[in-house]
């Protein structure tokens, strides 16, 4: 399973590939299993891998139920009529049909197609880097630069009951054929030395909102292997989901874009106002 220098790079590979596909961490450690592995090499593989705890692991925790939302399935917000087609309680996610409509969407793209450049991620340090994790191309709007962008941004704080302030500016990313987002968290780890300083103003993240520009030929979509969960990217539609700090169910995974493209508009929510 290991080399002198870590961990083996097909099985490096093949944990990656295994959970983009949707399979959750325990069905991967089952895999593993009963492939020969130790169960403790599995589990410390895995870890190192997917950039997991090892006491979430470790520590049994019932996968997340996915449910049919008993209330609310239908929502009229702007005149429009916005659908929960899915819901997932642990972590708390929500499919959204018909958040945006086709002009929407295509305006956002216009609008940021122009100005995309190396999508960043934000580094222990608090500052924005470039991570191999991370191969599309990415731009953000200030909040309310348009009166599109400030119309959505409405939209979505009646959705949600959280004020406008509570959002970053909107960010427009693009992904070409083979492009991803590789298993992540969104909440800043309260662990690193930049913690602080990226939350003096707003606060920890607790919650996201990934909506869908486009309907890629494809793949595309997003995926939280630890729950076994993939969202189809459908032009129009989106995800929202919510965290806490540390929350290990809220892994996710922009997967790989097998055919065509995908654009996405994203909003990360803040405990407390940014301005």
């Amino acid at each position: 399973m290991t080399t002198s220098g870590g961990i083996n790079p097909q099985l490096r590979e093949w944990i990656l590939a295994t959970a983009r596909a949707g399979h959750g961490v325990p069905a991967v450690l089952g895999m593993l299993k009963e492939a020969g592995y130790p169960p403790a090499q599995c589990r410390s593989a895995v870890a190192e891998v997917l950039k997991i705890p090892l006491s979430s692991i470790n520590a049994t925790v019932p996968p997340g139920r996915r449910t049919q939302p008993p209330a609310a399935p239908r929502l009229i917000v702007d005149g429009r009529e916005v659908r929960v087609s899915a819901a997932l309680e642990a972590p708390v996610v929500r499919v959204l049909d018909g958040l945006l409509d086709a002009q929407e969407c295509a305006g956002l793209i216009e609008a940021a197609r122009p100005r995309l450049d190396r999508a960043l991620t934000v580094a222990e340090d608090g500052k924005h880097q470039i991570d191999e994790r991370r191969t599309s191309r990415g731009m953000f709007f200030k909040l309310g630069e348009l009166p599109l962008v400030a119309r959505i941004e409405q939209r979505l704080s009646r959705l949600l009951g959280l004020p406008v302030e509570h959002g970053e500016g909107l960010q427009v990313l693009n992904y070409q054929p083979g492009q991803e987002y590789e298993p992540h968290y969104d909440w800043f780890d309260p662990a690193q030395p930049g913690f602080t300083a990226v939350t003096a103003r707003g606060g920890q993240r607790i919650a996201s909102v990934v909506m869908y520009l486009n309907t890629p030929e494809e793949g595309g979509g997003t995926a939280f292997p630890n729950v076994g969960l993939t969202v189809t990217a459908l032009a129009g539609s989106a995800v929202y989901f919510a965290y806490e700090g540390g929350d290990t169910s809220s892994l996710h995974a922009g997967l790989p874009v097998i055919r065509g493209e995908k654009w996405i508009a994203t909003k990360w929510l803040r405990e407390r106002p940014l301005r």
